[in-house]
């Protein structure tokens, strides 16, 4: 494509949160920490799952994906962050930041999908337990990711290809860890009102719709719920679906923080840069944690994945006492 067409400017500068070099050095081994932590978490979700045969169900289908998701979407931004915060060139090209952007938009809109599929399940699972097995088959699971993956593959292109005809002839400084959307349209110096156009009504469908989709699952589950006269068994049905909540919860909180406001507000100050840092770092971080503190299978399959036969013996003797 001609580059006169689209941009005056060949690269961006990553400023990040702090231009400090003694903050820049907390930072980078604070980031770095987060970032391992996050890799080894929904690493061992992932192997957990595809190795323990009592996990191949709809459930645990959806959340190696979701696993597989928040690792892809950390590795895109993080990655880059740490070598700009070791580094004096902040530089990334114009072309990376369109690459990374597209990632960027792509992974949180499958986030946000496969969190909608998973309420779903739930929904079925409880309010539909004799109809599970035929409404969750094996080939609806796939058909439900297949379309998930091509919704926020469509998503990301439809984006990234409106920015290529934007316009950035003024500064080059991006005051974030990676390229983000706002921060890019508001440093465009050419009209960008299909930008926003699209950008709301895109998100609408593909934020939005699923949200609404989840809330209405809960209300019907919860009333599933009310309905139980066992408080063991309200606890039990509840206990299966309190990780996604928790979850659904981070994810939207932590969005909303960046995304709940009109783009000309949107400062690209600290603030800010510490809201993306929640819903780019510290979200796909909890995950794992949020899914696996008290969920017992998750235990027995990581426990199993790591120690081997001697979990095996452990968890045998201490069924014999």
């Amino acid at each position: 494509m001609d580059g006169s067409n689209h941009s005056t400017v060949s690269e961006f500068l990553l400023l990040g949160l702090s231009e400090s070099p003694e903050h820049q050095r907390v930072l980078f081994w604070m980031f770095l920490s987060m970032y391992l932590v996050t890799v080894v978490g929904n690493v061992l979700i992932i192997l957990a799952i595809g190795s323990d045969s009592r996990l191949h169900t709809p459930m645990y289908f959806f959340l190696a994906n979701l696993s597989f998701t928040d690792f892809f979407f950390v590795t895109n931004t993080i990655p880059k962050m740490l070598v700009n915060l070791q580094s004096q060139n902040k530089a990334i090209s114009y072309a990376g930041c369109l690459t990374q952007l597209y990632f960027l938009v792509s992974l949180v809109a499958l986030d946000n999908l496969i969190l909608a599929t998973m309420a779903y399940d739930r929904y079925v699972a409880i309010c539909r337990p004799l109809h599970y097995t035929t409404a969750m088959s094996p080939r609806l699971c796939i058909s439900l990711l297949a379309l998930c993956w091509a919704l926020s593959v469509l998503y990301g292109l439809i984006h990234t290809l409106l920015m290529t005809n934007v316009t950035f002839c003024g500064s080059r400084k991006i005051h974030y860890i990676f390229c983000e959307m706002y921060v890019l349209l508001r440093l465009a110096c050419s009209n960008t009102q299909i930008n926003h156009t699209v950008l709301i009504a895109t998100g609408s469908f593909i934020f939005l719709t699923p949200f609404g989709f989840m809330v209405m699952s809960y209300v019907w589950i919860v009333r599933a719920i009310l309905q139980i006269p066992s408080a063991s068994s309200k606890y039990k049905a509840f206990s299966t679906c309190a990780s996604h909540l928790a979850v659904v919860s981070l994810f939207y909180g932590t969005l909303c923080m960046v995304y709940l406001k009109p783009l000309d507000t949107y400062s690209m100050k600290d603030s800010d840069s510490v809201a993306t840092v929640m819903y780019a770092v510290v979200t796909p971080m909890m995950n794992p944690f949020i899914y696996s503190l008290r969920n017992k299978d998750m235990h027995g399959a990581l426990g199993r994945l790591l120690l081997g036969k001697a979990f095996q013996r452990l968890t045998g003797r201490k069924l014999r006492h």
